[in-house]
């Protein structure tokens, strides 16, 4: 269930561009491949002969990548600090050049996994050490190596598969973006999962439905990639190979009578608005503590006032334009904005151009659920969690159990209080819940039979006489560069926003229509479209003439609109699984009840989403990183639970076997050549599949070199003690089965060989005699039953 998108807190409309309207993410990362180069031979070339200030220079662009990213180009991260050594804690320059040249190499081309072993090829071996811990601490965060290209799929590859016994297992209540990024992840670390979604469909708040005989792809929910540069959507759009729009700078804006709005006072007023934010934000300096009883709209009224700005009905129309696209921004009314931290997630904001994708963000969204087991259509009403794991109950009493849960349900949700917590989550997070503000944004969204409005444009904007209604159909998105066809929406904001999801789709439909036609004289047949009885057709229509608007933009200028071939309206408040669109900071509220929603509850239930993401809350890629986030934390708490139990089970669960155990298996092997010999655990030693032990015999003058070992045959009798202990013969163990065993034996006749072929190939652990008692108790107790059995099976029948 992941998050609506915004565009930036202050957003501008700036000047059209001159850049093209369409491109492919990747271009934004010609100049990394250029100086990256296409392979890594190619790299590695490239810096054995870089003089020192080439090399100064890449370092210098791999940090501004990094930074773009989301990294401090001189600092470390919090969460890194604690991996590290002290000393190299406490001058990390290394370090972080590093790090940012991973990040730089894996964003060069993130379709394909970055190995640390490639990394290491590119870095001088001094810094080793440093390649290991940056790289694990990528990967494992979810900064690297994440996505949904082939190469990625939702499952272990081989060497992280987990070892010893079945991995943590791990419910995921939420199917939205979140909830599959942080599955998606899981599934990769070897970890079990489950996902349990409520809806019948994946996605949450990120829906894309097709309209218009299903040919137009239309989106209902989160819909804007907000800032391209170093968004993890945009990584996932070039996984794919989907392309990205632009959205176009220009928004022209215009009067209810259908005049459109002059240059010269539209960038007037802009300047104005920003000025009263500016204003606004020394005036809660100046504040301090009392800012935090303060609301964003009470400060700015009061500046208005002061200042004397928007004295005609004309200019305070277009500010309360600017108003409504602040609120729109943060899916609340101004009035309830906070003054001290509504925008307190500025300094991290995403750089670069906001984006549509093309063919709807569904494609994203199905490409995470690829290879993720989720069920649909189970409402979950409650989760329980103790030390022995959690349990989530659906709707219909059905229970789920597994070690961990990871809750990714809307705020709008858990302020509802629908799904019950046992034990009740704690008093901080209940506060934190309270606090937040989690507003509304709707939409109307039509597929016409053609485009009648500007193709040069992406949006624009329409003005409202009555302030209290200065959200409603505010801004209109044009989606004909990457839907399929002509799909125009209009979207409610602020208080429009709550009345709104009281109206009649039929009313709100034609709201829209009147905006943009003359009158409101059009069609009724499409009235099949929205599902509504003749009669109350009927009474809508009489009351729909009887407040026609004036005029429209479109109609004054000779352009006939066309009635749409379908239409949605979406009631997002009154969707029982997000009750609301996206979270923002209320009064009373800061940016640490984010932090606080993020909080585990005894490392047993998680929780991800865009409200738990201080750092970009309601944005589409905050609730996908959140999941990345979380995932990374599960994992922790997993290898420390499996730690603490294999410390505390140890004894009971592997018990040793008697002494001696160990030799007497070996005086009669199962099989022996050269230097081995094997014993196994199944009462038919010849199956492929029965697991093992086998013992190398060695000897110390194997391991030596031959000079000073090798003496005359009159000379062994003389030899030192030294040197005959020299020829001691030891054992090494490994555990193996009889099938690798076989291959062994066929491989050649040299037992070096067979060696290098245990160790390297089969990737087989060699063991001490201690050691293999310690680990290999289960199977040698195995082994010796498997003889016992074996014995009474050949004993003659009396």
């Amino acid at each position: 269930m992941s998050a609506s998108p915004s565009p930036p807190r202050r957003p501008q409309r700036r000047a059209a561009s001159s850049r093209p309207a369409s491109y492919d993410e990747s271009l934004l990362d010609v100049e990394l491949q250029a100086y990256l180069g296409d392979a890594p031979s190619r790299r590695i070339r490239r810096l054995r002969r870089l003089s020192a200030e080439e090399r100064q220079r890449e370092t210098e662009k791999e940090a501004l990548i990094a930074l773009s990213v989301g990294f401090p180009i001189d600092e470390l991260l919090p969460e890194e600090r604690p991996l590290l050594p002290g000393p190299v804690a406490d001058a990390p320059n290394d370090y972080i050049v590093v790090r940012n040249h991973i990040l730089a190499s894996w964003r060069a081309d993130p379709a394909a996994p970055l190995p640390r072993a490639r990394v290491l090829e590119t870095v001088a071996a001094t810094y080793d050490h440093l390649v290991v811990a940056a790289h694990g601490f990528l990967a494992r965060e979810g900064h690297i190596n994440f996505g949904v290209s082939t190469a990625f799929p939702a499952a272990a590859p081989p060497d992280v598969a987990p070892q010893g016994g079945p991995a943590a297992s791990v419910l995921v209540v939420g199917a939205g973006l979140a909830g599959l990024a942080a599955a998606r992840q899981l599934l990769r670390f070897g970890l079990r999962v489950l996902v349990l979604e409520g809806r019948a469909r994946p996605g949450g708040r990120v829906y894309t439905t097709r309209l218009g005989g299903d040919k137009a792809a239309v989106e209902l929910g989160g819909s804007v990639i907000t800032g391209i540069h170093a968004n993890p959507l945009g990584v996932l759009a070039r996984q794919l190979g989907i392309p990205l729009h632009k959205v176009r700078d220009r928004c022209p804006l215009y009067y209810p009578d259908g005049r459109t709005v002059e240059t010269r006072l539209d960038r007037s007023i802009d300047l104005v608005f920003n000025t009263l934010l500016d204003h606004a934000t020394r005036l809660r300096e100046s504040l301090s503590q009392a800012a935090e009883r303060i609301s964003l709209g009470e400060a700015i009224e009061k500046l208005r006032r002061l200042y004397h700005v928007a004295r005609t009905e004309e200019e305070r129309m277009i500010l309360d334009w600017h108003f409504a696209n602040l609120e729109f921004s943060n899916a609340g009314c101004l009035s309830e904005l906070s003054l001290a931290h509504w925008d307190q997630d500025d300094p991290y904001e995403m750089g670069g151009d906001h984006c549509f994708l093309a063919g709807g963000n569904s494609r994203l969204v199905h490409a995470l659920c690829d290879g993720v087991p989720v069920l649909y259509e189970k409402t979950v009403k409650r989760i329980e969690h103790g030390v022995d794991g959690v349990s989530v109950t659906v709707e219909g009493g059905q229970a789920f159990q597994a070690d961990m849960a990871l809750c990714t349900i809307p705020l709008g949700v858990l302020k509802s209080g629908s799904v019950v917590f046992d034990p009740e989550l704690p008093e901080e997070k209940l506060g934190a819940i309270q606090r937040l503000g989690f507003g509304l944004l709707n939409k109307v969204a039509m597929v016409f039979p053609h485009v009648f409005w500007d193709e040069e444009i992406d949006t624009f904007g329409c003005l409202n006489k009555d302030s209290s209604k200065r959200g409603e159909f505010f801004l209109f998105y044009s989606y004909h560069t990457v839907s399929g066809g002509a799909v125009l929406i209009a979207l409610v904001a602020g208080e429009a926003a709550l009345d709104f999801e009281k109206v009649d789709p039929v009313v709100a439909l034609h709201r829209v229509l009147g905006i943009l036609r003359e009158d409101y004289d059009c069609d009724i047949s499409y009235k099949k479209n929205l599902q509504v009885s003749h009669d109350s057709f009927a009474d809508i229509m009489g009351t729909i003439i009887a407040h026609r608007w004036p005029h429209g933009i479109y109609g004054p200028k000779g352009v006939t609109v066309p009635d749409p071939i379908q239409s949605v309206c979406t009631r997002w408040g009154n969707d029982p699984f997000c009750s609301g669109s996206y979270s923002h900071i209320r009064v009373g509220s800061s940016g640490a009840d984010y932090d606080i929603l993020a909080e585990s509850i005894n490392e047993r239930v998680f929780f991800a989403g865009e409200a738990t993401n201080r750092a970009y809350p309601a944005t589409m890629h905050g609730a996908l990183l959140s999941g990345l986030r979380e995932a990374s934390k599960i994992l922790c708490a997993a290898e420390s639970r499996a730690d603490t139990d294999h410390k505390k089970y140890s004894l009971q669960k592997s018990l040793r076997p008697p002494n001696g155990a160990l030799e007497d298996l070996f005086v009669e092997p199962d099989l022996a050549f050269g230097r081995f010999s094997f014993v196994f655990s199944s009462v038919t030693p010849d199956d492929p599949e029965a697991p093992g032990l086998a013992r190398i015999s060695l000897d110390k003058r194997l391991l030596l070199p031959l000079k000073n070992h090798e003496l005359k045959e009159d000379q062994k009798d003389q030899a030192p003690a030294a040197q005959k202990v020299d020829r001691e013969t030891f054992y090494l163990y490994a555990t193996i089965s009889r099938e690798q065993a076989d291959r062994l034996r066929h491989s050649s006749d040299d037992d070096k060989s067979r060696l290098e072929l245990l160790c390297k190939d089969l990737s087989v652990k060699l063991m001490g005699y201690n050691c293999t008692c310690d680990e290999g108790s289960d199977l040698i107790l195995g082994i010796l039953s498997a003889r016992k059995a074996r014995k009474r099976l050949q004993r003659p029948k009396t």
